[in-house]
């Protein structure tokens, strides 16, 4: 969700590679279908569950195979003083376990048998006069990657049933849950609710190749959108012109829901790292950032790209003016410097001051840097953090169902401004997708902050 890379229309992410930066070409619609063959079979919920509850072996020695996993799905939630649902969102840790995106849902998955169970709400007749048939357990069972499938109604009797058949059983639970459980309070099973949410973070880190197709899809449906976007410049007068055309293709490609509300800065509003007015005219300006990326199917895309407003004559079409494009060559080669380095085990704070050395020395080059004498280097100006206030934030961040996804471990406390807002600390695990985003902003505030310490 950063300023990052600016690159024309290429994947933002990274699978512990270089990628591929397909060219700026109308795709036609048969390019937006779920053509890869792991997406037309189930999400892999229960390995997902194993995974986790392998995790859990080595971090308890409660968590035998007399175990369960207890998760609670997002709730239907009305607006305040409203009888309007708000949009749903599922929780992530529960579609991690389930692959199931519907509200008012349970799941239960024992360790002894490897059995995924998934509550679903009973049949209301009253709502389907308004919202027409709900899922059905033997649709359920079809779509995803399950054992079972009962009523919500049944789930106390189940759980009670689990306690009851053997009382050295353990409960793992991302929070307490509501009268589903009251059944075992009597019980002398033992309980746990510090453990499972740490659990599945960090299962989450590393993607298997279902989840790696779904980011892939995200990011293909991002791409057509900003590709729309640079079409619809010449015609475009705002701003929020320009986020409804991105909107617009995604909703148009399948993709309803947005990774994160998107952002559409021209002139100084794109240095804003977080610019979400996205209101203002795009008149004597002459770029835009777009920060914008779709969701499919739980999973985020992250995407951002510089796009010039200025016309041409001469070129017949909108160009960057000389500063511009120096500038936008300068970010190109921090990503490019970083991406060279980028693979398992190496330390993400390496790439993130390679990124910054790259900066320092094309803004020496440009001259809007200078050196105070002739014996500077690059290293003395690394170690006054100067190019802080032109990239103040980190070089990027875990992509996953969250555009700022779980792992990390970021230390936000850390007194080195060069390091402070790093989203990955240490080493990149194998498998974890990740954004490298470099930047280069001229904000008045931050660079008077910077250069003023």
């Amino acid at each position: 969700m950063y300023h990052g890379p600016h690159l024309p229309f290429s994947e933002e992410s990274s699978l512990q590679q270089r990628p591929s930066h397909p060219t700026c070409t109308q795709a036609s619609p048969s390019h937006f279908d779920l053509q890869d063959s792991i997406l037309q079979g189930k999400y892999p919920a229960k390995a997902h569950c194993a995974k986790v509850a392998s995790y859990l072996q080595t971090k308890s020695a409660n968590a035998a195979g007399k175990a369960v996993i207890y998760l609670e799905g997002q709730k239907t939630i009305l607006i305040e003083d409203n009888d309007e649902p708000r949009p749903f969102r599922q929780r992530r840790s529960f579609f991690y376990l389930s692959g199931c995106s519907l509200p008012d849902c349970h799941l239960v998955y024992e360790f002894s048998s490897s059995t995924l169970t998934l509550f679903i709400p009973d049949l209301d007749p009253d709502s389907v006069i308004w919202s027409g048939l709900p899922l059905m357990p033997a649709e359920a069972l079809r779509t995803y990657d399950i054992d079972n499938c009962l009523p919500n109604s049944s789930l106390a009797a189940h759980m009670s049933s689990l306690a009851q058949k053997d009382s050295d059983i353990r409960f793992y639970l991302k929070d307490i849950p509501r009268d589903a459980l009251l059944s075992i309070a009597e019980t002398t099973v033992s309980t746990d609710t510090n453990l499972l949410h740490p659990a599945i973070d960090e299962c989450r880190v590393t993607k298997d190749a279902y989840e790696v197709a779904l980011i892939r899809q995200a990011n293909t449906i991002s791409t057509a959108a900003h590709t729309a976007v640079l079409r619809a410049i010449p015609t475009a007068r705002n701003e929020q012109d320009l986020e409804a055309v991105f909107t617009a293709s995604c909703i148009a490609h399948g993709a309803k829901h947005q990774a994160y509300p998107g952002i559409f800065g021209s002139g100084e509003n794109a240095a804003t790292l977080h610019y979400q007015h996205n209101n203002q005219p795009l008149s004597a300006r002459a770029n835009i950032l777009v920060d914008a990326g779709a969701e499919w199917n739980c999973y985020c895309s992250d995407v951002t790209r510089t796009m010039p407003l200025l016309r041409s004559e001469e070129a017949g079409a909108a160009t960057f003016d000389p500063p511009t494009r120096a500038i936008y060559t300068l970010v190109l080669r921090m990503q490019t410097a970083a991406l060279s380095l980028l693979k398992a085990g190496v330390a993400w704070e390496t790439l993130h001051l390679r990124a910054h050395e790259v900066a320092v020395q094309g803004l020496l080059d440009l001259g809007i840097l200078r050196r105070p004498d002739e014996g500077c280097t690059v290293a003395d100006l690394m170690r006054e953090r100067i190019s802080v206030a032109f990239f103040p934030h980190g070089l990027g961040h875990h992509l996953g169902m969250d555009t700022h996804d779980t792992g990390g471990n970021p230390d936000y406390g850390d007194r080195d401004s060069l390091f402070r807002f790093l989203r990955i600390r240490g080493s990149v695990p194998e498998g974890a997708v990740v954004t490298v985003e470099p930047g280069v902003y001229f904000c008045r505030f931050i660079s008077g902050a910077v250069f003023a310490g």
